[in-house]
């Protein structure tokens, strides 16, 4: 399985989005460290793996404000050398999931295909699904330092409204299951949802449906690891 860099240009709006893409083993991260020491302003491309080239209209709150700044300077290159690992063991351990190391962060994609996926219409963690992020919990205790935004979306099958409601349930499903189930601090999450109204993929296929009916979590590294990162460079 592969990680996917991506390498971005900065818009100054709120949003903005991936311009390019390549594809490389997770080993292969030099370019990442490097990036982070020439990276500013907002993490826009974490937006873009969540969003696609959509701005949805639904949630619960500004997730740029959530993600916060990308850090620069050699504190960058601390930060994303840590965060190169944490995605490498994500990789690893959770061999379905796509995995994407974006700006400061880490986007992982769960689909239908990818070993978190929820029967038509429901909710609940099925256990399938609960091995997967029993996995990623454990990783997510082993690097404390980092916060998880959890997205979710749907198809576009049925109405906006019930996909608003459905896609809303299954983010926090799977944050209840973080914080409830398998003790994480609820401190750490944000919880946002977005229905039908941010696609990845084209909802005329099935194809294209299976890929929108989707839950994102993005880790991202909190003030803490900015801070250490900082501070051990002398910045």
């Amino acid at each position: 399985m592969k990680t996917f860099f991506k390498q971005t240009a900065l818009i100054a709006l709120a949003f903005t989005f991936v311009i390019s893409l390549t594809s490389c083993e997770a080993t292969r991260n030099a370019n990442n460290k490097q990036k982070g020491a020439v990276i500013g302003a907002t993490s826009g491309a974490v937006l873009g793996a969540i969003l696609g080239n959509n701005i949805g209209k639904g949630g619960n709150g500004e997730l740029g404000a959530v993600i916060g700044g990308v850090v620069g300077g050699g504190a960058g290159v601390l930060i994303g050398a840590k965060m190169d690992k944490q995605a490498q063991k994500i990789e690893q351990e959770i061999p379905g999931a796509q995995v994407e190391r974006v700006d400061d962060g880490i986007v992982v994609t769960f689909d239908e295909n990818s070993g978190v996926y929820f029967d038509t219409a429901k909710y609940n963690i099925n256990p399938a699904s609960q091995a997967t992020l029993d996995k990623l919990a454990n990783i997510l205790k082993e690097y404390p330092d980092t916060n998880v935004l959890v997205v979710g979306h749907t198809d576009s099958v049925g109405a906006d409204e019930m996909n608003m409601t459905l896609s809303k349930n299954r983010a926090q499903a799977v944050t209840n299951y973080f914080t409830q189930n398998k003790g994480l601090s609820p401190s750490r999450f944000t919880t946002n949802w977005y229905g039908e109204t941010a696609p990845v993929a084209d909802n005329s296929t099935a194809e294209g449906r299976a890929k929108n009916r989707r839950v994102n979590l993005a880790i991202i590294p909190n003030e803490k690891m900015k801070k250490d990162a900082q501070n051990q460079a002398g910045e």
